[in-house]
């Protein structure tokens, strides 16, 4: 019988992309079990963002398929996304809204509904800022406002993409340890990152690696 540290959480089964006659990656497997902390990693372009998207769901390969635990997410697609908390490269705040509003709706559509903002919102350092708009915020206070949710969450499953832009030393390491908890309490995150780590290390992390050829 598997314990949750084994659980294999997400499939990737002969994932083939191709893009603008680009093969960005052929023929890809691995799996992804509870408890792992994994780096996607290559050259820009390689198609690090597509495969999280692939993986997310949101996104089609050319070939191959994602599993969820062990069922095709096209077959389990209430479930896998109840499962999955997914931040892409770009912030996905709404400038209009304040820090607290976006946190709120960001909670909320995904089916929260007994949460209090403003200890969440110190978790990631935005005390005071809670009734700004984001439009006025720096870059970095963009970021910590899209992922305050990680704070509150039960998804295993995160996938996020380049979730340290504009992040300082910090922060990095704040969510560095916050991704150590999840990880260490059954669930997994699968990252796409250019910045150094100090708190996950080599030993710990693993990387799939990725390139590209032309057709």
């Amino acid at each position: 019988m598997e314990t949750s540290q084994q659980t294999i959480l997400l499939s990737a089964k002969e994932l083939t992309c191709i893009r603008e006659e680009r093969i960005l990656f052929d023929q890809l497997s691995f799996d992804i079990h509870a408890g792992d902390i994994v780096q996607i990693e290559g050259p820009n372009g390689a198609g690090k963002t597509s495969l999280l998207r692939i993986l997310a769901g949101l996104s089609r390969p050319y070939s191959g398929n994602v599993l969820y635990l062990n069922e095709d997410i096209n077959h389990a697609r209430d479930e896998f996304n109840a499962d999955l908390l997914y931040l892409g490269h770009l912030p996905g705040v709404k400038s209009e809204l304040t820090a607290e509003e976006n946190l709120r709706f960001n909670l909320q559509i995904s089916g929260y509904t007994q949460f209090e903002t403003t200890p969440i919102l110190a978790q990631v350092n935005l005390t005071g800022f809670e009734e700004a708009l984001t439009g006025h915020l720096s870059a970095g206070q963009h970021r910590r406002t899209a992922l305050a949710r990680l704070w509150h969450t039960n998804c295993k499953i995160w996938i996020v993409d380049e979730p340290f832009t504009a992040i300082d030393k910090k922060g990095v390491e704040e969510l560095e340890q916050l991704f150590l908890e999840h990880a260490n309490n059954g669930g997994c995150v699968i990252m796409t990152t250019h910045q150094d780590m100090s708190i996950i290390t080599d030993q710990r992390l693993r990387k799939i690696r990725l390139d590209y050829q032309f057709l």
